[in-house]
């Protein structure tokens, strides 16, 4: 089966997200993924959602945290307080999923203003939520987003949540717990941090990719792993769940629901 950059992004992250894993899911690419992983190889992951929802298990993607899908079909259902007190303050998420408009070179992310200053930007995005928590106490953290030269920046516009602050160890100078950001799930190829400087690298490229086009890009001059591997295109399996999954979704919600 052909697939689409934006399949093979979804599917190569959701194929990450290990059986029993405690994940902290952000709405749109990262909730797909990871009710992709559920419906597939992991079964028994238990994803959060920001509004208090434990082991969520939706039968249609949510619109927003505060879609009664989530509700609905959880194990249970808590306060927000709890979420992030008891759960990803208290060490208890293995996995914070996110999102982002913009990335840097070392894995911070901007969700809040593009373009212009804060009081007055080109465009205003959705905004921090819960994402600066998510990524300051998360054991590690996720990222998957569109690669282009708007997204892969080499300084964002406003900086929302932290990944790697400056390179080094300055994320762990600022005080934030877990390792930052991992990985970088995009449709092009994955990124991980250069152990050393913190710095993102490109570790894989998905089939039909080459270095030229990700460097291509890419906002900043991007390094590229020695050992370079390569993705595994879908299987029949991971495409039909997952266009099963959206199919579905834009039965329930539209076609504006289903992220892309």
């Amino acid at each position: 089966m052909s697939y689409t950059p934006s399949e093979i992004m979804t599917i190569e992250a959701a194929r990450r997200l290990a059986n029993g894993t405690v994940c902290f899911v952000g709405i749109g690419l990262p909730s797909a993924a990871a009710n992709l992983a559920r419906l597939t190889h992991a079964p028994d992951v238990v994803l959060i959602y920001e509004s208090g929802t434990i082991g969520a298990k939706p039968d249609v993607l949510p619109l927003s945290i505060g879609d009664g899908e989530l509700a609905e079909h959880a194990d249970t259902v808590v306060s927000v307080p709890e979420i992030f007190r008891y759960w990803l303050q208290g060490g208890r998420v293995d996995v914070g999923f996110l999102g982002a408009a913009q990335v840097d070179r070392f894995g911070n992310i901007n969700t809040t203003v593009i373009g212009g200053d804060y009081a007055k930007p080109r465009v205003r995005l959705p905004g921090a939520g819960g994402a600066p928590e998510i990524a300051s106490n998360a054991k590690e953290t996720w990222i998957i987003i569109k690669q282009t030269k708007r997204s892969f920046v080499a300084k964002l516009d406003f900086l929302t949540s932290i990944g790697h602050l400056e390179g080094g160890d300055s994320r762990a100078r600022s005080g934030a717990r877990g390792a930052g950001p991992t990985a970088v799930i995009t449709d092009m190829g994955v990124l991980a941090p250069d152990p050393v400087t913190r710095e993102l690298t490109l570790v894989a490229i998905h089939p039909g990719i080459t270095v030229e086009e990700a460097r291509a890009n890419t906002g900043w001059d991007l390094k590229v792993a020695p050992n370079l591997a390569m993705t595994a295109a879908p299987t029949d399996q991971e495409l039909a769940t997952l266009r099963e999954l959206q199919e579905k979704t834009a039965k329930a919600h539209g076609t504006s629901a289903v992220s892309e």
